[in-house]
């Protein structure tokens, strides 16, 4: 082992490319310190910066064959912590977009159907309401409500006067105002 760490960069380099194992833990031992070092500058996380020096051994061992060394191995070694890098870099920029799309998502989706539900239930409440009406101010309240005629339109079809359809729809918006408040008056402004 004594022979290995005399050896320059280049003769561990061919070692390597031999995939020679003791060459490997000699590059190793080499710079793996080093490297976390440049790794915990550009990360501020120690975790991250191991997990990019391992990686990067990693894939050294598994790829030599076909790794080019251009400039020498250590070059290529601190090259590849800043790709790990920046590699990180994109995919916490996804993974961030993903968790805000999905926590939109979520935090409008309960918004939405948590107003639906209050939505679905009022309108059951008045519905209900309605149908507790008299027969004769519950048809001319619908025919205003649901089919949105005029009071004259209303007139005419029931064979009743302009006066009677108006008295019935003011006595059933009384109705249901004494029910339901204010918020009946703003759910059905208009109706007359």
């Amino acid at each position: 082992m004594r022979l290995y760490h005399n050896l320059s960069d280049v003769e561990l380099t061919a070692l390597l490319k031999k995939h020679d194992h003791v060459a490997f833990t000699e590059i190793y031992d080499r710079y793996r310190g080093v490297l976390y070092l440049h790794a915990f500058k550009l990360t501020q996380d120690t975790v991250e910066a191991e997990d990019i020096v391992q990686e990067i051994f990693i894939y050294l061992w598994d790829k030599v064959a076909t790794i080019v060394f251009h400039t020498g191995i250590k070059s290529y070694l601190y090259s590849a912590v800043r790709y790990k890098f920046f590699n990180l870099l994109d995919h916490k920029k996804v993974v961030t977009r993903h968790e805000q799309t999905f926590n939109d998502f979520i935090s409008k989706g309960e918004f939405i159907t948590d107003n639906q539900v209050r939505e679905n239930e009022l309108t059951r409440l008045i519905e209900m309401e309605i149908a507790k009406l008299p027969e004769k101010m519950r048809i001319v309240f619908e025919l205003s409500r649901k089919e949105h005629l005029s009071v004259s339109e209303i007139a005419g079809r029931l064979n009743i006067s302009n006066g009677t359809v108006k008295k019935q729809l003011g006595n059933a918006i009384r109705i249901l105002r004494l029910k339901f408040g204010s918020l009946f008056y703003v759910l059905f402004t208009g109706i007359l």
